[in-house]
Formats: C-alpha cells, structure tokens, sequence
C-alpha cells in the first residue's frame, strides 16, 4: 500500500495499527523458532548484527518514539537503551553486549507494542503541521521497522548453514523472459521537480522539493542483468584497471574478488548461493551483490556511467505530459502487480517485467527488484532541514557514501517511493544492490 495522503484521523489511527502490525508479523517471520538460539544471537559477519540484536532494537525504537515521545508513557527499560542505541555500538562489537536472550526480547517488543496499540487512540495529531498531521513519528517506526527486516534478510543471506527461510512460490513473480524492448531511453533536457514536500511519510533527507535543471541523457530501460555482467567478467574487467576508478582499483586488488558476492564457479557453470541454497546463476535477472566499484567498473567497460540521483529520479518520477513529478513511477497511488517489491520471492524478476510499473519514459523496475548504485554523494538538498533527529540523515553527509535508489525485492511497499533516498559505503556487497547505466548523448556507445 502507499503512504497515506489525507485520511481522517480515526482512519489514519486504523491504517497505522495494521501497518504496524504486518511489520511485526515479518519480523517474526525472521526471526522464527526454527533458528538455533546461536542462530539469532551470534554473528555472522562484522558487518551485521546478530539478530536478537534487530529484534529488540525494533522494540526499544519503538517505545522511544511512540510510548516515550508521541504517548509521553515512563520508560519501560531505560536500562537497555544504550544497548540498543546504533551510535553507541558498531555492529562489530553487539554480540559482546549484554543482549536481551530471545525469548526477553520478544516479550518485551510485545508488551510495547500492545502499549503503543493502547495510547494510540488518545495520541492527537497536529493537523496544522504536514509533518505530524500523517502521524509522521507513527510511520518512521513502520518504515523503521521494515528496514531492518530487510536488513535482517541480508543477515540471513550472510548465514551459512541449511536454509532456514521458506523461500515464496517464485511464479508469484512476473516472468519477461528476457525481453524488454529498447535498450535505453533518452531523457530530454529540461528541468524537473526533485524531492518532495508533501508526502507525509518522507524522511527528511527526501526533502524539501526543488526544481533542478538537467542536461538531456540516456538511461539503461532496465537494470544491468548476470548475463551482461559476466561479459565484462569474461573480458578481463576484474583485471583491468583501466575500467576501475583509482580507489576501486584498490579495492579489487586488495580484496581479491572477481565476481558478484556469492557467485562460485562449479566446472563450467556459474553458481550463486541465495539463503543456504545453491542454484545456476540466472541469465536474465539483475546483477545484485555488486558494490559501487564494481558498477562503475562495468559501466565504464560499456562505454557508459553510472546515473546521477538527479538522472535516476528524473526518468523514474517526471511525468512530461503533466509537468509533474509521480508519487510512483506508474502514478500516484501503489497498487499490487507493478513491482517487485515486499518479499514476493526472494529474488529478482527477469528482464521484461512489470511492463505496467514503467515510468513516464517507458523505463521499467525503477522500485523493486535491486538497489541501484547512482554516482551522487549522500548530502541534503538545498534547504534541508533534520527531522525529527540528526542522526537519521545528517551525520551520514559527505562524501564516503554513495546514493541508492529504487528499493529491492526485500523492501516492503511503505517503506519506499520514488522520492526515497537509500545510501551506503562503496565497498558494500551484503545490500541488494545493482545498478543501471546512462550515457551523455554523443558519447559512449
């Protein structure tokens, strides 16, 4: 479903009750019985909690900005809030805090979510402020909690060990075997509007709206797919450093890879393995498991670049008919059936999919799917302003992170749009990310 738009009060009270509620319900699935209790409270590599970790910090989140700060309700466990605190402790270090066991931390979620079911009809909201009056605090914590499930599914894919997730029916998946039209579009030059002002679940980083001029260029109509990554593999791309930015370059020979993460080689058949199951590596879905350097590296191998944000957010929300800038790239309203997104499968789709989520510009799979690697740098826009807390956005700034767009197939429907920024170091695999390309006309291919 989409973020809310103008709702009645008692109604938005409804819609944030089910919401929260289908995030638990994913939450749990992630974190089910069927794992080992080593399972969920060790570690499966530096870069990520353990998962008992994911599961109380969703809770404590929660009761701080529902029950502490919208409800005013005195702190539950205000001992445990410097455990739970991401600033505090770098994920490296979390399995040596004294962590809530499993079956705490579940309780504990519960008693504060039945709390925050309890006060939130008595919570009002300013329906002078466009912030608050679409019950922004309430949807931070749904978005929030969606995030971190699929940041849960990321650990999860880290596990090794037998699969421990039910994989989705994956013909719930639209199938494009393999055709997609024209390769590439070409975005007029011309201004658009940027960002948004009045989505009342935006974070601040996606705001305010602004307009921004940009030069006419090409833009890939779909995501860069295995079979046209493992040309540039099987030309020496790994290899070659004139295709690798200097720093790239330095991450390729310092780590050593030569593939997507989880790609092995059995004789002559390329694998991947995908939550504890080995498969051949399928030719027409996105490449994901790709750092920023790696799509650089292709796309300069292409004869093509990285887009900007600018340029990703241009052919994936600007409507030129209307002069407007879409919620979605299909419209104004999220409906079923036009991405890839929420966990359907847990996978990509093909090329060739969900014809009737393309944008304005007939560009296709711009939500869902992979995260897309842009060139920008993670900064604000003009006029930005931190809300409700720096720490979401504004100590990210600068030029270490790069801009991700689009969402995955493990991102649930709230907790994206086409307004939404995602961000993240170059060097990073574990995400599911992948990337398209653009090109300036008269140069490249």
């Amino acid at each position: 479903m989409s973020s809310p738009g103008a709702l009645a009060e008692d109604d938005l009270k409804e819609l944030i009750a089910d919401e929260l509620g289908a995030a638990r319900n994913r939450s749990f699935g992630l974190t089910t019985d069927v794992l080992a209790r080593d399972d969920l409270t060790g570690q499966v590599s530096p870069l990520m909690s353990p998962l008992v970790w994911d599961l109380a910090h969703i809770g404590n989140y929660e009761e701080l900005w529902l029950l502490r700060g919208a409800a005013g309700v005195e702190p539950m466990r205000p001992e445990i809030d410097d455990l739970y605190d991401a600033f505090e402790h770098p994920r490296a270090e979390r399995p040596s805090l004294p962590l809530l066991p499993p079956e705490e931390a579940r309780s504990y979620i519960g008693t504060v979510r039945a709390k925050v079911l309890d006060s939130l009809s008595s919570v009002r909201f300013d329906t002078a402020n466009p912030l608050t009056s679409g019950g922004f605090v309430y949807g931070m914590v749904v978005q929030h909690e969606h995030m971190h499930d699929e940041t849960m599914l990321a650990t999860h894919q880290l596990r090794k060990g037998a699969p421990a997730l039910l994989d989705p029916v994956a013909a719930t998946l639209q199938n494009g075997a393999g055709r997609s039209g024209t390769d590439e579009v070409l975005i007029e030059a011309g201004p658009f509007q940027m960002g948004t002002s009045d989505n009342p679940w935006a974070y601040d980083n996606e705001r305010p709206a602004h307009m921004v001029d940009v030069p006419a260029y090409y833009i890939d109509t779909e995501p860069v797919t295995n079979s046209a990554y493992l040309a540039f593999m099987e030309a020496g791309g790994y290899d070659d450093p004139r295709w690798w930015a200097p720093a790239g370059w330095e991450w390729r020979t310092s780590s050593g890879k030569r593939t997507p993460a989880f790609w092995s080689r059995d004789g002559g058949q390329w694998l991947r393995r995908r939550f504890g199951r080995m498969e051949p590596v399928p030719p027409n879905e996105p490449v994901q498991h790709v750092c920023w350097y790696e799509a650089d590296a292709y796309a300069r191998w292409a004869g093509k670049r990285l887009p900007t944000e600018a340029e990703w957010e241009k052919a994936a929300r600007w409507d030129p008919a209307t002069q407007r800038s879409r919620t979605y790239p299909w419209g104004e309203v999220y409906e079923e059936g036009r991405a890839n997104l929420g966990q359907r499968s847990f996978r990509p789709s093909e090329t060739g999919s969900y014809p009737s989520g393309a944008s304005a510009y007939g560009v296709r799979r711009m939500l869902g799917d992979v995260w897309e690697w842009t060139s920008t740098d993670f900064y604000g826009y003009p006029g930005f302003r931190s809300y409700p807390y720096k720490e979401y956005s504004e100590v990210f700034f600068g030029a270490e992170y790069k801009v991700l767009r689009g969402g995955s197939w493990a991102t649930h429907p709230l907790a994206i749009r086409g307004s939404f920024r995602n961000w993240d170091y170059p060097i990073r695999r574990q995400i599911f990310s992948g990337f398209r390309c653009a090109r300036t006309p008269g140069e490249g291919v």
